[in-house]
């Protein structure tokens, strides 16, 4: 018998349609999702209808799915789990799902018993997405029900308002869920509990005290398969307008009057609404060497696989703050982290040659991974005579709590928040337009690509965008290892 979980998930069962489920992002993360939402009971009773193009049937897709589960989930069923998850899975082929899907779901709301709700979830290509939600609208299955959507929401601002607007022929904003898988992650959701239930650091989260702060995912990986549609994106429509800028939303908002959803939204748009038109010259696209020679690529492109920019918020907290973001592909080391630098005191007190000063400024750092991390670097004294200083760290990591297991999945977190209504951690129609509207100075007039070596960290220029500061990573300190004894 699986655990319930009162007050977490949501009320009333659920039929999931599952458009794009034998695609890649359905195999390694929604179907492994679904299976645990449901297994450890945070699901009162789920139906899943999977629809693709493949001319397959039920037992089909259940096998793609019991596959999907050996290959990806990390947590491996039963024989008796599986059965009972394989027991909730139908398939209707997309070439009959505008006859055929309104029946599925009916019987599979009839099995459920009792009221329930529809949550269809687009893994879909951008370009299936609109043919997707008028099938659902022609198959009668568009009214009360809710939608997931996966990026990217537009490629500029016309493309954006065009797509709201379509949408919004057949789904209402309160239906609509636009995914940032970002935002799932623990460590978000705990910059809100970090900042506005600590006395501590809220009196000091503005101009007065912070110096400016960087948000920066690099990534070791390339394309793979991806490069056609990449070539069509690249780096900054795929990752800053999507993902970072809504990290930067959490981070520097206002406190929302309550932590529910309208209110949390209202401060990340007021937010975004601050945020200066993004100038060129502060930006640097970079391309990695032998982006160029892959498959899909134009031979001459000028495609981004690595973006990095200043930007600033004109409201009264963050006047005078930059905020540095960089992403890119082929790159170091895989991070995701965010890094407050705090101003530095006066030092006139202190000998020369004692350190102070010499490892930058003090740094609260945020580590996006699902197993969340924080740490908060400061000067101290080394042991002996003299004053001699060196830097030191305070760390946390979720793994010291013993309850790294209790940590939802990313997607996991936010099909729950989708079912139970909630829109806390999904962007809106009126913040995605915003955040076109401040790109389109870059994107009518982006500099040049410059070539980095894969493996850096990028063109030598982001030095010069970021001075006289310098990039967090790589870190002069490592996170401390959670699994070494006496770490």
């Amino acid at each position: 018998m699986a655990k319930v979980h009162p007050g977490v998930g949501p009320r009333f069962p659920q039929v999931v349609v599952l458009i794009g489920a034998t695609g890649d992002l359905s195999r390694r993360k929604l179907l492994p999702g679904l299976f645990h939402l449901s297994n450890a009971g945070f699901i009162p009773g789920c139906r899943i209808i999977g629809v693709s193009l493949d001319e397959i049937d039920a037992e089909g897709f259940r096998g793609i799915a019991r596959q999907a589960l050996e290959d990806f989930s990390t947590r491996k069923p039963s024989a008796s789990e599986w059965e009972a998850f394989a027991a909730t899975l139908d398939y209707v082929p997309l070439s009959s799902a505008e006859r055929t899907l309104k029946g599925a779901v009916e019987r599979a709301q009839q099995s459920l018993g009792g009221e329930t709700r529809l949550l269809h979830y687009l893994s879909v290509p951008p370009n299936a997405a609109l043919p997707a939600v008028r099938m659902l609208h022609a198959a009668g299955l568009s009214q009360g029900s809710r939608i997931i959507m996966e990026k990217p929401f537009g490629t500029d601002l016309a493309s954006a308002v065009s797509l709201n607007a379509n949408l919004h022929e057949v789904f209402s904003e309160q239906q609509i869920f636009r995914i940032d898988h970002f935002l799932g992650k623990e460590p978000a959701q705990n910059i809100l509990a970090f900042r506005f239930a600590n006395g501590l650091f809220e009196p000091i989260w503005n101009r007065n005290f912070i110096d400016h702060v960087q948000i920066d995912v690099p990534e070791t990986l390339g394309l793979g398969k991806r490069s056609a549609f990449y070539e069509q994106v690249g780096a900054f429509r795929d990752m800053v307008v999507t993902h970072l800028f809504q990290i930067l939303g959490f981070m520097a908002m206002e406190a929302p009057t309550s932590l529910e959803p309208a209110p949390i939204s209202e401060e990340k748009n007021k937010v975004f609404r601050s945020l200066l038109p993004l100038e060129p010259a502060n930006v640097v696209r970079g391309q990695y060497a032998g982006y160029r020679s892959e498959e899909g690529v134009d031979p001459a492109s000028e495609t981004e696989t690595f973006i990095a920019l200043k930007c600033h918020i004109d409201n009264w907290r963050w006047a005078g703050v930059p905020f540095y973001l960089r992403t890119g592909k082929r790159l170091a080391e895989g991070q995701r982290i965010i890094s407050i630098a705090f101003r530095e005191p006066p030092k006139r007190m202190f000998p020369p040659g004692s350190g102070v000063g010499a490892q930058g400024p003090d740094h609260l750092t945020f580590d996006l991974a699902d197993a969340s991390k924080v740490s908060l670097s400061f000067y101290g004294k080394r042991p002996g005579p003299g004053m001699r200083l060196d830097k030191l760290s305070l760390q946390f990591a979720m793994h010291d709590t013993g309850l790294i297991g209790d940590v939802l999945e990313a997607y996991e977190r936010l099909i729950l928040d989708a079912m139970r209504g909630d829109h806390t951690l999904f962007t809106t129609a009126d913040g995605i337009e915003r955040l076109w509207e401040v790109s389109a100075p870059l994107l009518e007039n982006p500099p040049p690509v410059r070539f980095y070596e894969p493996g850096s960290w990028g063109p030598k220029a982001i030095h010069q965008l970021v001075a006289p500061h310098a990039w967090r990573l790589p870190f002069e300190r490592a996170w401390r290892d959670p699994n070494r004894v006496g770490a």
